[in-house]
C-alpha cells in the first residue's frame, strides 16, 4: 500500500526506536534531515561502530585522497552489516578495487568540461543544458561520473556562478529545458534553491524546468512538506531520482516520493547497472515493478561510465542487451526504461536494444517478437508521403546550429555529415596526388611526338 503525503517516517507504536548504533538518537531527531546530515558517517571507525569491514574496505576507507565518503545515517542502516556483497553497502562504501587503474579511465569521462560555455553549465544538446548547483551530495556514490568535482568542498558553486549561468540560459532562445543536478540540488538551503528556481521560470523561452536527486533514496527525511510546497509552486517542474536495487524503496523512501508525486511532480528513476548490484535480469524487473507501485517512470538504464575508480563496477554491453530482452514482452511498457551508452567524450545517450528488425523488402518488413515469433508486415503500396512545405509544424522547427545530425540527412537539410578531419585529409591526399603526378611528368623521356614539337617551337 502506498503512504500518502501526511504519512509520518515512523515504525508502529512502541517501536519508535532508530535502528543500532543509533538507539540513543530520540525519533524525532531521526526523523530531521539536518541531524542526518549533520551525523553522517566516513571513517572506518564510523562504519566498523556497526558492521565487520573487510581488509577490502578498510583499504578503501584509509587510503589518502580517496573520492569522499559521507552516509547518512539512514541509508547506512539498511546495509547489511555482515554481507560484504550487499547491493546498498557496495554502492557507498570504498573498497580497494577503487584505487585499480582501467582501460579508457577518464577523469570527466561523458566531456562535460568541453561543452560548459560558462562554469557550471553543460550545453551538449540543441534544445537543453545541464546546470550544476552544488558539489555537494546527502551521500556519496561510489561510481559516480562527476567524482573529478562532486564532494570537493573547494568547488562551490556561488551567485556570481549563478548569475553567469542564468544570463547564458536567458540569452539563449533554443534552450526550452534546463535539468539541475549537481552534486543534489536539494542540498541547498530551500531561499537558495526557491531564487534559483523562480529565476529560471521568470525565463519565457524555458519550458520544463527538471531537478537530478538522489536525495528520496539517501535521505527521504528531507522531502518535507515545506519543500514539496516550494517546488509545485514552479511547474511544470519534474524529478529524476536514481534508484539501482529494489531495496532501496523503502517505506521511508515510498512515503517521500508519494509526497512529490501528489505535488503533481513527475517522476522518473536512472539506474546504473553494475556488476554484483544489479547486474540481474529479475533484480532489475523487481526494482522497475517497485518503482511503478510507487509512481515512478523508469526512465534510463545506464552502462556504467568509464569514469575513473568504477572500473570494477562495469558489466559487458551483452548483459544489458539481456536484461533489455528479459523485460520487453515480459512486462507494461511503461515500466521499460532505455537502456544506454552515455557516449564518451561527449557523444550524448545512444540507445542500445535488442534487434527486432530482422529484414526488409520494398513491400515487407520482416520483425520478431519478445518469444521469437516472427512475421511480415506489409508496407502500404499507395502512402502519400508528408509535405514539409505545407505543414506549419515544420515550417516553424527550431535552427538546431548543425545538431540535426541523421534526423537533418532525412529531411533534407544536408546531404552529408562530415568528421572534422574529413576536408583536411583528402584534400591533403589531393595535393600530393597533384604534386606526385606533376613530378612523374617531369622526369619522364619525352615521347617522339613531344619531341617533334619542341624542335619546331625552337626552329621558330
Amino acid at each position: 500500500m502506498l503512504l500518502d503525503e501526511k504519512t509520518d517516517f515512523e515504525e508502529p507504536p512502541g517501536k519508535r526506536t532508530p535502528p543500532h548504533p543509533w538507539e540513543h538518537v530520540t525519533w524525532e531527531q531521526w526523523n530531521d534531515w539536518r541531524w542526518q546530515m549533520a551525523h553522517r558517517l566516513h571513517t572506518v571507525e564510523d562504519f566498523a561502530s556497526f558492521m565487520n569491514l573487510t581488509p577490502d574496505e578498510i583499504v578503501g576507507l584509509s587510503a589518502p585522497d580517496h573520492f569522499r565518503v559521507d552516509v547518512t545515517p539512514y541509508f547506512a542502516s539498511l546495509i547489511d552489516p555482515d554481507d560484504p556483497n550487499c547491493p546498498i553497502r557496495k554502492q557507498v562504501i570504498p573498497t580497494a578495487q577503487e584505487l585499480i587503474p582501467f582501460e579508457a579511465a577518464m577523469a570527466d569521462s561523458l566531456g562535460e568540461d568541453a561543452h560548459s560555455p560558462v562554469p557550471g553549465l553543460v550545453h551538449r544538446y540543441p534544445d537543453r543544458v545541464l546546470m550544476l548547483v552544488t558539489t555537494q551530495c546527502a551521500s556519496y556514490c561510489r561510481f559516480c561520473t562527476r567524482s573529478r568535482l562532486v564532494g570537493d568542498s573547494h568547488a562551490m558553486f556561488n551567485s556570481a556562478t549563478y548569475e553567469a549561468q542564468l544570463d547564458y540560459i536567458a540569452a539563449s532562445p533554443e534552450i526550452r529545458d534546463v535539468l539541475i543536478s549537481g552534486g543534489d540540488p536539494l542540498t541547498l538551503p530551500l531561499p537558495l534553491l526557491e531564487r534559483i528556481l523562480k529565476r529560471l521560470r521568470e525565463i519565457p523561452h524555458v519550458e520544463v524546468i527538471r531537478i537530478g536527486s538522489r536525495m528520496p533514496i539517501f535521505l527521504p527525511q528531507r522531502i518535507t512538506d515545506e519543500l514539496v510546497t516550494m517546488l509545485a509552486k514552479y511547474h511544470p517542474l519534474w524529478m529524476n531520482i536514481h534508484v539501482n536495487h529494489p531495496k532501496e524503496l523503502t517505506p521511508e523512501a515510498s512515503a517521500a516520493l508519494a509526497r512529490l508525486a501528489n505535488a503533481g511532480i513527475p517522476l522518473g528513476s536512472q539506474t546504473v547497472l553494475m556488476a554484483g548490484i544489479n547486474d540481474c535480469p529479475n533484480i532489475i524487473m523487481s526494482m522497475v515493478h517497485k518503482l511503478v507501485r510507487t509512481r515512478v517512470r523508469p526512465y534510463y538504464l545506464y552502462q556504467c561510465d568509464l569514469v575513473e575508480g568504477a572500473g570494477h563496477f562495469r558489466t559487458s554491453v551483452a548483459k544489458g542487451l539481456e536484461i533489455m530482452e528479459s523485460l520487453r514482452g515480459h512486462t507494461s511498457g511503461y515500466a521499460i526504461p532505455t537502456y544506454v551508452i552515455d557516449a564518451p567524450e561527449g557523444g550524448g545517450k545512444v540507445p542500445i536494444l535488442p534487434n527486432y528488425l530482422l529484414s526488409m523488402s520494398d513491400t515487407k518488413v520482416v520483425v520478431r517478437n519478445y518469444e521469437g515469433f516472427i512475421t511480415a508486415y506489409t508496407q502500404p503500396k499507395n502512402y502519400a508521403g508528408h509535405d514539409p512545405e505545407t505543414c506549419p509544424y515544420c515550417k516553424q522547427q527550431r535552427d538546431e546550429g548543425g545538431q540535426s545530425g541523421v534526423a537533418g540527412l532525412l529531411a533534407g537539410h544536408s546531404r552529408e555529415i562530415r568528421p572534422d578531419t574529413w576536408n583536411g585529409v583528402h584534400e591533403h591526399r589531393l595535393q600530393r596526388s597533384g604534386e606526385a603526378a606533376l613530378n612523374s611528368a617531369q622526369s619522364q623521356p619525352e615521347s617522339l611526338i613531344e619531341h617533334a614539337v619542341r624542335e619546331r617551337q625552337e626552329a621558330k
